[in-house]
């Protein structure tokens, strides 16, 4: 197992000045445990997608700009808000100009500049890289340092929404001294830098083991000199959802655990030891079934799951797709897995309130009785094994997801429901470090989709789905071409449906957009490629004794461990 040291040079004399008034109470509470069921395979958000990344990088790398808990941006490395009324924003929407926070250091004690933040737009746009974030770069034409404080972002057209690059955990800033070497091809081979990132967070990475368990130290030069209380975390991944949610709930061995997804009856059961609680927030997060269009036949090579492939032999019929769909009972799925914390939902964007669409609402009731008659009415006849078939070809499906106890019992009602209308269905789960890995090389990621069906939740951490549904364009297909980085895992491809997210750019006024996004939404599920059946509270459980660990539905959930602390 790979394993990397970074030395902290003046960590020691950092925490010798913990005694002095103004840094009376920096690393003043010892260690925070962290458990990530999922874990992590790299510190760097723009070589994987996966959220456990993302999450375990925010605390070290930064954005311009966040979201609290209640949706709000707020400045983290910005001076302000860039609006049209204070300058910020051209009156002709075709730029952006943000001041980043004079006196910001890097964790190595060097200046953080506006030369770091253009450096970081090269970065991910650069040929090749496979840069997992790029649809936050989109409709960019330059971001350029008009001076040290100053980067002004250039759009290609005007943009109603300009707070897409360097807003949110997903485009954070990185070093230009310490990744000028990783452009392009080069990008996963700066292991070093990728495993250890230079930071203007909280925390510094003291030691990486991949998969397994990354340990930091407190920054030295963190901006708040208070801040923060722990002196370390120790983030251990690995397990599953319902050892994690134990160790915090019921043995009290770790302060928070996340993505506590499990059997509520089971949940229960835990928290009568009383030692912690379960927080969660209903925000974007949908659980998904997506079809795969194309043909993933081994023999195809290189080319399986991709447009080359071809399409697939029986998803590639309409009524094949509408008919899995209706044959689901998403009020089952809720009741026998998430409880309180999760409610049916035939929306890829189920929030907020005025862009979620009841127009694809024909999938809440489930109808196996519909469902058998579209497939009789295609042609796709039973066999005596009981499975459809036609043109020599059978209604038989791998079905991939995450190993984790609810995903395995979605999976099982899933086929019980699918063997009614005819389909055969074999499951199959995979350790969440290696479906949500970044390596190009394994076979088994969510985003190669080597699969017929597969199963994941995913959501946008901002108030405005734009970009999150950019990433749904034909061109963002994951391909050997982009190292499988692309955003659009679903395959989903509409010339009419990428022309339409092109139109909204342009739009501004929320119920101008609202109307833009529900259709979108809508060709996304007509479609039929994409089967949303939950929308997800996001638990997390957390210690009794740890304060201030706020749940926050639009960013990641260790967006204010700066702020974290030891109950007394």
């Amino acid at each position: 197992m790979t394993h990397m040291k970074f030395l902290l040079t003046a960590t020691v004399a950092a925490f010798s000045l913990a005694s002095s008034p103004s840094l009376a109470q920096r690393a003043a509470d010892g260690d925070v445990k962290i458990l990530f069921w999922q874990a992590v395979s790299s510190m760097n958000p723009y070589l994987s997608g996966g959220s456990k990344e993302v999450y375990a990088a925010s605390i070290v790398i930064e954005p311009l700009a966040g979201f609290d808990e209640s949706g709000n941006m707020f400045p983290r490395l910005a001076a302000d808000i860039p609006t049209v009324e204070n300058g910020g924003v051209a009156a002709d929407r075709l730029s952006i100009t943000w001041k980043v926070k004079d006196g910001l250091k890097w964790s190595d004690g060097s200046d953080v500049t506006a030369e770091d933040v253009a450096f970081t737009w090269r970065y991910c746009t650069a040929p090749g890289g496979g840069c997992a974030q790029k649809a936050k770069f989109d409709g960019v034409a330059k971001v350029e340092a008009t001076d040290r404080l100053t980067v002004k972002i250039t759009f290609e057209k005007p943009v109603s929404y300009p707070y897409g690059p360097f807003v949110g955990a997903l485009s954070p800033i990185i070093q230009k001294t310490q990744f000028s070497d990783c452009l392009g091809e080069k990008a996963p081979q700066c292991t070093a830098a990728n495993f250890g990132p230079i930071g203007t967070g909280p925390f510094v990475v003291k030691d990486f083991k991949a998969n397994d368990v990354v340990t930091f130290a407190a920054n030295p030069n963190y901006r708040d000199p208070a801040k923060p209380a722990f002196a370390s975390v120790t983030l251990k991944g690995g397990g599953d959802a319902a050892a994690a949610a134990r160790a915090v709930l019921e043995t009290g061995e770790y302060d928070f655990a996340w993505n506590t997804v499990i059997e509520p009856e089971v949940m229960d059961a835990m928290l009568k030891a009383g030692k912690g609680r379960i927080a969660s927030a209903f925000s974007t997060t949908v659980e998904r079934i997506h079809l795969n269009p194309f043909a993933v036949d081994s023999a195809l090579g290189a080319t399986r799951s991709t447009k080359d492939a071809g399409p697939h032999p029986a998803l590639s019929d309409p009524a094949v797709r509408r008919a899995l769909s209706i044959a689901i009972d998403r009020d089952i799925l809720v009741e026998a897995g998430y409880g309180a914390g999760g409610k049916a939902t035939c929306n890829v964007i189920p929030t907020p309130e005025a862009f979620a669409s009841t127009g694809v609402d024909w999938c809440l009731k489930q109808d196996i009785e519909a469902a058998n008659k579209l497939l009789d009415d295609a042609g796709w006849k039973k066999g005596p094994d009981g499975i459809r078939a036609k043109n020599g070809v059978k209604l038989s499906f791998l079905y991939q997801t995450s190993t984790n106890s609810v995903r395995q019992g979605t999976q099982q009602l899933v086929k019980e429901w699918w063997k009614e209308i005819g389909v055969e269905t074999e499951l199959r789960n995979i350790p969440a470090s290696v479906y949500f890995g970044s390596d190009p090389a394994s076979p088994d990621t969510y985003k190669k989709f080597y699969a017929d069906v597969e199963m994941y939740a995913s959501g946008y951490e901002t108030t405005d789905p734009a970009k999150f549904l950019a990433d749904f364009r034909c061109d963002k297909i994951p391909s050997p071409a982009d190292g499988w980085q692309g955003g659009n895992v679903a395959r989903f491809c509409d010339p009419a449906y990428d022309a339409l997210v092109t139109e909204l750019s342009g739009v501004s006024g929320r119920e101008r957009r609202g109307a833009i996004i529900k259709q979108l939404n809508d060709m996304l599920v007509n479609g039929g490629y994409i089967i949303p059946v939950v929308v997800r509270g996001e638990p997390s459980a957390i210690a009794n004794s740890l304060m201030d660990a706020k749940i926050n539905p639009w960013d990641t959930q260790l967006w204010n461990i700066e702020s974290w602390k030891r109950g007394k």
